[in-house]
């Protein structure tokens, strides 16, 4: 509260009237521009309000539950006592500037298309126009535009570099924004071109396919899924981990025939090498159990067909080298035990491999009985499961 004139306080300030100047200040935040209001009628006045605003227009102090003032009668009468010279700065000297509110959200949304237009990115521009991306800019801003405006400069900045060919998250942190933890998760940059990312995925996928991913949200994801994106992107984070383990796949047609030994890839050697792999017309048989792996690798050794193993739920290397090898013009089967899980797996491998003339068909083809389904997407990828009894 600013502090006024001593005869100002006794007319209008205290907290006893703190109920009326504030309905008062209301009147002018939504009054005409200009602020000029000319009658007022102001209702559920208890006795003091009612005494107080009596004494400024000079009326009986009878009470009563409502009242229309004139405005420039009160005016004029503060304007006399020398306390004011109207009774809009009388409010503004007890409690602060009245800010117009038409005034103020006119120019706090131009504050915000400012803000936005920062992110010049398609993709991120795009993802911005929809409530759900404007919200999060806000949240992760907390509201503040000018914050906006820095996080959408920064994301902008990051997006034009992607996809890359493995780098890592840290270079590119470091390499755009000055700091090599940037990006980490949880930080509100990464966040931004993790949803973008996310939202590039979704809008390759049907909408059957989307409603598998419901529950995907960047707030709530786990680190194996943030590695996924980031993959997707062509940015390494913990590369080493969960490295994709398969058998018999040659990298091209010069190579020396397989061993039959099993063997892994890193994520990193499969974004920074972008192998070439043989597979053009090949059956590659997809499983989720790496017993079953080392089982083909010991009863058939070089002679087994091609195999990669998703080890459960594919991690980032799985799936990259799982949509390489679609690339390559292999087959996919994949086979697994029919239970809840297996329709996640399934999820992933056909949203990974998801393309115009394939895949995005897959999660619309399911037929046959509860023990055996087949999931099929064209001559791209099929996937078989059955139930352990079966």
């Amino acid at each position: 509260m600013i502090e006024g004139d001593g005869r100002l306080r006794r007319l209008l300030g205290g907290d006893a009237l703190a109920s009326l100047r504030m309905r008062l200040r209301q009147r002018f935040e939504r009054g005409p521009v200009d602020g000029k209001i000319e009658r007022l009628r102001i209702s559920n006045l208890n006795r003091d309000e009612h005494s107080a605003l009596a004494g400024l227009i000079g009326r009986p102090a009878r009470f009563s539950g409502s009242m229309q003032i004139d405005v420039q009668v009160i005016d004029a009468a503060l304007s006399r006592a020398g306390v004011a010279s109207s009774l809009r700065e009388a409010l503004e000297s007890i409690d602060g500037p009245i800010i117009h509110a038409e005034t103020a959200q006119t120019e706090l949304n131009a504050r915000w298309s400012k803000a936005i237009s920062f992110a010049t990115h398609l993709d991120f521009s795009s993802f911005l126009q929809v409530p759900s991306g404007a919200g999060l800019l806000k949240r992760l801003s907390n509201s503040d535009p000018d914050v906006a405006a820095r996080l959408c400069s920064q994301a902008d900045t990051v997006l034009k570099l992607l996809p890359a060919k493995g780098m890592t998250r840290a270079q590119l942190a470091a390499g755009t924004l000055g700091d090599a933890h940037a990006l980490d998760m949880g930080e509100a940059v990464a966040t931004l071109v993790l949803a973008v990312w996310r939202k590039k995925g979704r809008d390759e996928r049907t909408d059957d396919e989307n409603r598998l991913f419901e529950s995907d949200d960047i707030r709530g994801i786990g680190e194996d899924r943030i590695r996924d994106i980031w993959a997707r992107a062509g940015i390494l984070v913990n590369e080493l981990a969960r490295p994709a383990l398969f058998l018999n796949l040659n990298i091209d047609s010069s190579q020396t025939p397989s061993s039959g030994e099993p063997n892994y890839a890193s994520l990193r050697f499969l974004l920074r090498s972008n192998p070439l792999w043989d597979v053009r017309s090949r059956n590659v048989y997809v499983c989720e159990n790496p017993n079953l792996l080392a089982i083909a690798a010991d009863k058939l050794g070089a002679n087994c067909a091609p195999m990669v193993c998703t080890e459960g739920m594919p991690a980032a290397a799985q799936r990259v080298i799982l949509q390489q090898l679609v690339t390559a013009g292999g087959r996919l089967l994949y086979h697994g035990d029919f239970d809840w899980p297996i329709y996640g797996t399934i999820a992933a491998l056909v949203t990974v491999l998801a393309r115009p003339d394939g895949p995005a068909r897959a999660v619309a083809d399911h037929v046959g009985p509860s023990h055996h389904i087949r999931v099929s997407a064209g001559e791209y990828v099929r996937a078989e499961h059955h139930s352990k009894a079966s």
